[in-house]
C-alpha cells in the first residue's frame, strides 16, 4: 500500500450479518496497526432477543451506502474497503462514489444486471419467491438453510456458533440485489468506469451461495484493475472458517503490493 495513505479499512458485513462477523478480520488487521472500522447497517444493531426494528423493512441499498458514506466522509481520505457477500456489493456501490481507495471483495453479492450462475443461486431467490412480498417485510435466518449452504464449511459447533450471530435482514435490500430486473430505482447498478481503484475478489470454491462463477464475473468488470483469487476448500463465511488466516493474509499481501 501507498505509504502515503493511511492504514484505514472498513468492514461491511454481508445480509443478515451483523459487524461481529469480522472479529477474527478485524484482530488481525489491528495486530497489521491497521485501523479497523467495523459499522453495523442500519437496523442491524439489535441484541438478542430484541425486537426487529419494523423500519428495517422498508430499508434499502441506498440507506446503506448513504450511511456508510456519511461515515467515510468523516475521515481524511477514503479508506479500503472490505465487503463481504452483500457487503462487497456495498463496497462497489461505494467505490463509484469515489469513496474507497482499495477494494476487496469477499465473495460478492452480485451487481445489477448479472444473472444467477448456479442451480444453487437461482434457488434461493426462488425460496424468497415462496414466502410471498418478502421484499415488503424483515425476514430471519432459517438455521437449516444457513447450515446447508452458508454455512456448509463449518463443523456442527461452529455453524451454531456463527449463526447465532445472524440478525434479521431487509427484504427490500435483498430483492434489490437478487431481483435488480424488477427495480427501477436500479439500487445495485454499478457503473465499473466510475471505480477507479484496485479490485482484489476472492472466492470460496465450495462457496454454495454465491459461487466462483459469479465472482468471476464481479472481477471481470474491473477489467486490469482486479485480481482474482480463490481458495478451493473453502465456503461463503471465508471469514470464519478453518482457512480464515490465509484470506486474511492473501489480502494484507495485496494490500502490500498496491
Amino acid at each position: 500500500m501507498n505509504q502515503n495513505n493511511d492504514k484505514t479499512i472498513m468492514m461491511l458485513p454481508g445480509a443478515f450479518c451483523s459487524a461481529s462477523i469480522f472479529a477474527n478480520f478485524r484482530d488481525h488487521f489491528a495486530a497489521q496497526c491497521w485501523t479497523v472500522l467495523t459499522p453495523e447497517l442500519r437496523h442491524h444493531d439489535q441484541g438478542p432477543g430484541q425486537p426487529t426494528d419494523p423500519r428495517l423493512a422498508q430499508t434499502g441499498l441506498g440507506d446503506y451506502v448513504a450511511d456508510l458514506g456519511v461515515l467515510i466522509a468523516e475521515l481524511p481520505q477514503p479508506p479500503v474497503l472490505l465487503g463481504h457477500s452483500m457487503g462487497g456489493l456495498l463496497a462497489q456501490l461505494l467505490a463509484a462514489k469515489g469513496l474507497a481507495r482499495a477494494l476487496i471483495l469477499l465473495t460478492p453479492a452480485p451487481t445489477w444486471g448479472m444473472l444467477p450462475a448456479s442451480d444453487n443461486e437461482i434457488a434461493a431467490a426462488m425460496g424468497l419467491m415462496s414466502i410471498g412480498p418478502f421484499w415488503e417485510q424483515s425476514l430471519d435466518a432459517a438455521f437449516e438453510i444457513a447450515a446447508e449452504n452458508s454455512l456448509n464449511c463449518l463443523a456442527p459447533a461452529g455453524q451454531r456458533e456463527v449463526f447465532a450471530q445472524f440478525v434479521p435482514e431487509s427484504g427490500r435490500a435483498l430483492f434489490e440485489s437478487l431481483f435488480w430486473m424488477f427495480d427501477p430505482g436500479r439500487a445495485s447498478y454499478v457503473n465499473p468506469v466510475m471505480v477507479d481503484c484496485p479490485v482484489l475478489a476472492i472466492a470460496g470454491g465450495r462457496d454454495r451461495v454465491i459461487t466462483p462463477a459469479t465472482v468471476h464475473q464481479v472481477a471481470d468488470k474491473y477489467l486490469e484493475q482486479a485480481t482474482y483469487l480463490e481458495f478451493a476448500d473453502m465456503g461463503h463465511m471465508l471469514l470464519q472458517e478453518d482457512g480464515w488466516r490465509d484470506v486474511a493474509s492473501a489480502c494484507m499481501d495485496w494490500l502490500n503490493l498496491t
